[in-house]
């Protein structure tokens, strides 16, 4: 074990549990480490950066040597850290306060003696601005809470009224002891807010309303899911990573490497459109949801905002991301810290498609008012205006005209035709589109073989590529998607997992991580051909691509088994979800059917 006071070392990114409220969120070790937390935003700095090499962490922990584990409580993200000792058995429930405050960040930890008496202690690094900004007044209060100011923070710490104070690294440390006989509870709440802080609110009131927010928010309905639990779980999470405004974050964290000293670490804790729309879709099949609602009331005010000029990102808030700036930090273990991203410098065409699609799904489900038809009307326009100008596309590459981009605009055009109530007349002009769209990427995207290619330039194969007929560009009987179908399973398929393209002549496991996205996109396609067993293999291999916890990040290590990328990623457990739900569904045929739901 290491010492209580002693800086948390990194640890497999398997191992980290989240918590979340929306606004910001969390990660927490198995040894009781919360080494993550920006304050009062996603895309604020860090107040506990020691995922990343940098300061602040918050840590409550046995005494002695013990066996670490934990679990989520149902439909939530209150997660129950638990360690087996020879003395014993205790808990560490936590979480962060739900429903949040925008300013308001609460840190909620619950110690308890489950199984004999606990021996534990408490220790509290503070700092703010990824270490930059020096930690003032801190002080006892009455009450027995502590308190200070930090980078424009105001931090409040209750429960150890009997902490020592030393310095560490010229930053100030609480430690405190904790002697629980068993059945015994203690009770810690850790506040930071960018506004001065009222009275303390009572740990159990807290408590209360967490658990009651968690249940009205995720709902129970996914008994008939494909591995139900984990699809409510996924629900979960994409829930704590939604803010107030509807937007949700691709990933909690910045700078976790897709691949030691690769050079690819890249800062996600913004709303990716495209990730947004695929929330939206996924929570859209399970049924009409109140995430559906939120992530539809985001996009509509971003494309009536932007029109055709609509950001592939925006910050929580609905703001332009930064651009991209090293931290001077160690980084995570093979990479090396950033925030902002240059996602703003790109156009990516298939955002527009995406946009489609999820108004469409809400259109299905009776969610849709006069800004979202107008919404709906301002994405093809852009789409019509646009679809010939090369993009970035959804890798993010060089511009190129990418023939994911144009055949997911064109299913966007025919689900907005068939669903949005747009009249005969604009139905038939956006249906006509998508035929030209299709007929005209035929002509140059089209691969000797007969599958879809890459580009005009690129004859590679794609697993974006199998997106368009899932989502009705074409049919799932066209021979053009069966043979993409075929050829992405064979050319980028290693035992049930999944790689984007082929980078070079290196084996695929050489050049990056297996795409978990990409396996539970491959689940569908399966599915949508008839192949239930091939879909469940598919399914089952990729939703196993996590750690205890059930988070899953960008990329999986196939050879090494290691989550690579940012945690959690959004768009992975949108995925999931979807999967989970579609396959559950209908566990036979599963497509040869063109019906949209």
């Amino acid at each position: 074990m290491v010492p209580l006071c002693e800086p948390p070392p990194p640890r497999p990114l398997r191992d980290y549990a989240l918590l979340a409220d929306g606004e910001r969120g969390a990660l927490v070790g198995p040894q009781g480490d919360l080494v993550w937390l920006c304050v009062p935003r996603w895309d604020s700095d860090a107040v506990f950066a020691a995922l990343i090499g940098g300061p602040g962490w918050y840590r409550i922990a046995p005494e002695e040597p013990a066996v670490a584990g934990g679990w989520y409580e149902e439909g939530s993200l209150i997660w129950r850290g638990r360690w087996t000792g020879r003395s014993g058995v205790a808990e560490c429930r936590q979480a962060l306060a739900y429903p949040a405050d925008p300013h308001r960040a609460v840190v909620l930890r619950q110690l308890r003696a489950v199984d004999g008496p606990a021996r534990a202690g408490a220790c509290l690094q503070l700092s703010a601005a990824f270490g930059d900004a020096p930690v003032r007044g801190l002080r006892r209060a009455e009450d027995g809470s502590w308190t200070a100011r930090a980078g424009g923070l105001h931090l409040r710490w209750s429960g150890a009224p009997g902490a020592r104070v030393r310095e560490e690294g010229g930053r100030p440390l609480l430690s405190a002891e904790l002697r629980l006989e068993e059945g015994g509870v203690h009770d810690f709440v850790l506040e930071c807010s960018d506004r001065p802080l009222g009275p303390p609110e009572p740990a159990h009131r807290l408590w209360r309303a967490t658990e009651a927010h968690w249940r009205e928010r995720v709902p129970d309905g996914f008994d008939g899911a494909l591995g139900a639990r984990d699809a409510r779980l996924a629900y979960a999470v994409l829930r704590g990573m939604t803010g107030a405004g509807g937007g949700t974050v691709a990933a909690v964290t910045t700078s976790l490497p897709e691949g030691a000293e690769q050079g690819r670490n890249y800062d996600y804790r913004y709303v990716w459109i495209r990730d947004l729309c695929y929330v939206g879709q996924a929570v859209a099949a399970a049924g009409p949801h109140q995430l559906l609602h939120d992530t539809v009331r985001f996009l509509t005010a971003r494309l009536l905002e932007h029109g055709a000029r609509l950001r592939p990102a925006y910050t929580g808030a609905g703001g332009p991301v930064p651009g991209m700036r090293r931290l001077d930090l160690p980084g995570y273990p093979g990479g090396y810290d950033v925030i902002g991203n240059r996602v703003n410098r790109q156009f990516q065409l298939d955002v527009f498609g995406e946009a489609l699609l999820l108004l469409a799904a809400a259109a299905r489900h009776d969610a849709l008012d006069d800004d979202g038809r107008r919404a709906v009307r301002i994405a093809a326009d852009a789409v019509a205006e646009r679809h010939m100008r090369p993009d970035a596309g959804i890798w993010e590459l060089h511009e190129a005209n990418w023939t994911h981009s144009r055949l997911i605009c064109a299913a966007g055009l025919r689900a907005a035709a068939a669903d949005c109530g747009a009249g005969a007349s604009r139905a038939a002009r956006w249906a006509a589109l998508a035929d030209h769209i299709v007929a005209r990427t035929a002509a140059d995207g089209l691969h000797p073989g007969g599958r879809w290619q890459r580009s005009p330039d690129d004859p590679g194969c794609d697993a974006a590529l199998l997106l368009p007929a899932l989502r009705g560009a074409l049919p799932v009987t066209d021979p053009r998607t069966r043979a993409t179908v075929r050829a992405v399973a064979d050319e980028l398929g290693r035992d049930h997992y999944l790689y984007r393209y082929r980078h070079d002549d290196r084996p695929l496991q050489d050049a990056e991580g297996a795409f978990l996205l990409c396996g539970f996109v491959m689940a569908l396609s399966e599915h949508r051909q008839g192949r239930p067993v091939e879909a469940a293999r598919w399914f089952e291999r990729n939703r196993a691509a996590c750690g205890p916890p059930g988070l899953y990040a960008e990329e999986f290590d196939v050879v090494r088994q290691e989550l690579r990328g940012n945690l959690p990623q959004a768009f992975v457990h949108a995925l999931l979800l979807e999967s989970a739900v579609r396959l559950g569904r209908d566990p036979g045929n599963g497509g040869l059917r063109e019906a949209r739901g």
